[in-house]
């Protein structure tokens, strides 16, 4: 198993960015594809971006393609969300995950982090 703790979270307002990162112990996520998911109050949890184990591969939701960027260094066990021009809309508390399948179904991830909260002011 392997554990994932995310930081980065914050208070922003409309049109700034965050850098959101999640560490990765106990086994290597080397051959994982990983994945970042956010949950707004009252809203199910949702795909926001995943990218396969070496990193060649991303895939968005289109709600923040173009503005959200996932990256992974798998040497220092990290993933990294890169998050741009923010909108009230993306007030969520973000999860990463990890997945053997390059997916955007909640339910093909079977590791996730206890989350960080972003909060997007406008």
């Amino acid at each position: 198993q392997v554990q994932l703790v995310e930081s980065g979270g914050g208070l922003v307002q409309a049109g700034g960015s965050l850098r959101l990162s999640c560490a990765a112990s106990g086994r290597t996520i080397s051959y994982s594809v990983m994945g970042w998911f956010r949950q707004a109050p009252g809203r199910e949890r949702e795909f926001v971006a995943a990218i396969t184990s070496s990193g060649s591969s991303t895939h968005y939701a289109d709600s923040v393609k173009g503005r959200f960027t996932i990256s992974r260094d798998n040497a220092k066990k990290t993933v990294f969300l890169q998050m741009n021009s923010l909108k009230p809309e993306d007030t969520a508390v973000y999860y990463c995950a990890s997945s053997q399948i390059f997916t955007v179904s909640t339910y093909e991830y079977d590791s996730w982090g206890q989350g960080t909260q972003v909060t997007v002011s406008s």
